[in-house]
């Protein structure tokens, strides 16, 4: 890759080098061509007058070859004119020759003579030619002459008998050009071809810079808007334009850059809510503490703020603890210990770790699980932290003398237990967020309504199960469901999961 240029630089270059070499190869091809044409061209043209001067010469051997007062023939003269005519066009000498080889007509640059003048070739190769031509073949062949290469044409004319029918080659007719001559002819094909070749590249290089342009821009754009990212600037989007392909990529781009931008969101509510969590009960250790010290708060109010300090550990210790454990969870690295065990049973095991919560309150517990044991297939200790956060919840949010409800259903190969409660419920606004890190829908963050994880937890353990939970809509209340493959009865791990909490 060549360094300091850009790719619309460089796909200009190579598109430019190859639409040069191209227009080259085939403006040479064209040159070459329409060169051979216009010499065979030129050369049917001097074989078509010789025919037409072979014509005149038979019909000038009927006739008298003088007329009376020693003036032409009518065709005589008509040959004359047309040998001029044949000179001045293609700057080419007529010889009508009959086949004793004696000159009837011969036209060269400055005079019309008669049969006077006996100059013939004395080549080997137009005699060859004449040869040829006596025996009633048209020849069309370039020779060499000491002034340099000619172009040869002998046609020969022929005499037909009105009593027998017979055709007689009574001589031949020789039209001869010096090569350059025919060479002028294509002389323009050259410079023509040359300019063509240069319009075309030129304006196939103005279409190529646009396209080219046009191609690169949303590459150009996304070049940007990635150094804007690797800056912390999310804003930036490449536009959605051009062919497909780029279409596709520019879509794929912003999709990536969208969740960049929400992932960075995410991070510095995290962040503040990380800070916000740690600051209240840090404050609160740190203010009780410095007033017992320095005398502010009375030594007999000491063991009151004393357990007051204790409770923020205890919530510190609780935040720091679900901190780890999200992180852990979504550690990709981190494997899931897979086994089959009765959720029923695990289920009433939480509800026996939660009797005294449960009891404070005086709830109603009602548990449809069902006699008979249902096994599943998944990590006992991550499905217990789910069902114990899940439980938590509810106990927290449900009021005095409230209800929660645990029921179990299965369909085919799974099984849903569901958690259900008689608190305040959650609000629509609230419940496309609720599986949101630090998400509360108490958004003063009271002390004592949680750290916004337990639900967070839930989901990412849930996922990684490659099983779902999920907020079922209801009258009152919030429910809770989650599902779980089927396990086997005969591989079931009886051992008491160890219980955990939010």
């Amino acid at each position: 890759m060549m360094r300091g240029q850009t790719l619309f630089t460089r796909l200009l270059t190579v598109s430019l080098a190859v639409i040069v070499l191209c227009v080259g190869v085939l403006s040479a091809l064209s040159y070459i061509y329409l060169r051979d044409n216009a010499i065979q061209s030129r050369m049917r043209a001097l074989k078509t007058q010789a025919r037409d001067m072979a014509y005149l010469a038979s019909r000038l051997s009927s006739d008298s070859v003088y007329q009376s007062f020693g003036k032409y023939s009518t065709t005589e003269s008509y040959m004359r004119w047309k040998s001029r005519r044949i000179y001045q066009e293609y700057n080419a000498y007529i010889m009508v020759v009959d086949r004793y080889g004696k000159v009837s007509l011969y036209y060269n640059e400055s005079t019309l003579q008669d049969e006077s003048i006996q100059a013939m070739p004395d080549s080997a190769a137009i005699s060859a030619y004449m040869d040829l031509a006596l025996k009633g073949e048209e020849v069309v062949r370039q020779t060499q002459s000491a002034a340099g290469p000619l172009f040869t044409v002998l046609v020969p004319w022929v005499q037909e008998n009105s009593y027998t029918g017979a055709r007689t080659v009574m001589g031949f007719v020789l039209i001869q050009t010096a090569a350059q001559t025919v060479h002028a002819a294509y002389a323009g094909l050259l410079w023509q071809t040359v300019l063509a070749a240069v319009c075309i590249a030129l304006a196939a290089a103005a279409a190529l810079f646009f396209i080219t342009r046009q191609l690169t821009r949303p590459l150009t754009a996304m070049a940007r808007a990635a150094e804007g990212m690797a800056k912390g600037d999310f804003t930036a989007r490449a536009p959605e334009e051009g062919s497909q392909e780029i279409v596709s990529l520019s879509r794929a781009f912003n999709q990536m850059a969208d969740q960049l931008a929400n992932l960075e969101q995410g991070r510095r509510e995290f962040v503040a809510n990380v800070s916000h969590e740690l600051r209240s009960p840090i404050t609160s250790i740190q203010g009780f503490a410095q007033g017992m010290l320095d005398g502010t708060i009375p030594q007999g109010d000491h063991p009151r703020y004393l357990k007051v300090v204790v409770d923020e550990t205890r919530r510190l210790s609780k935040l720091i603890n679900n901190l780890l454990n999200l992180s852990r969870i979504e550690n990709e690295e981190s494997s899931l210990a897979y086994s089959d065990f009765d959720i029923c049973e695990l289920a009433r095991r939480v509800l026996i770790s939660r009797v005294t919560q449960i009891e404070e309150k005086n709830l109603d517990i009602r548990a449809d699980l069902g006699e008979d044991a249902c096994f599943v297939h998944a990590d006992a200790d991550q499905i217990q932290q789910v069902i114990i956060n899940l439980l938590d919840n509810a106990i927290k949010f449900t009021p005095e003398d409230g209800r929660i409800y645990l029921s179990l259903r299965q369909e085919k190969d799974t099984v849903f237990l569901t958690i259900q409660d008689t608190g305040c419920g959650i609000l629509p606004q609230d419940a496309e967020h609720i599986f949101d890190r630090f998400y509360k829908a108490d958004k003063a963050h009271t002390v004592g309504k949680g750290t916004g994880l337990g639900l967070a937890i839930c989901k990412r353990i849930m996922e990684k199960h490659g099983q779902s939970i999920r907020l079922v809509s209801g009258d009152g209340g919030a429910t809770f469901e989650i599902s779980l493959a089927k396990g086997k009865a005969h591989a079931a791990n009886h051992a008491n999961p160890g219980a955990g909490e939010d």
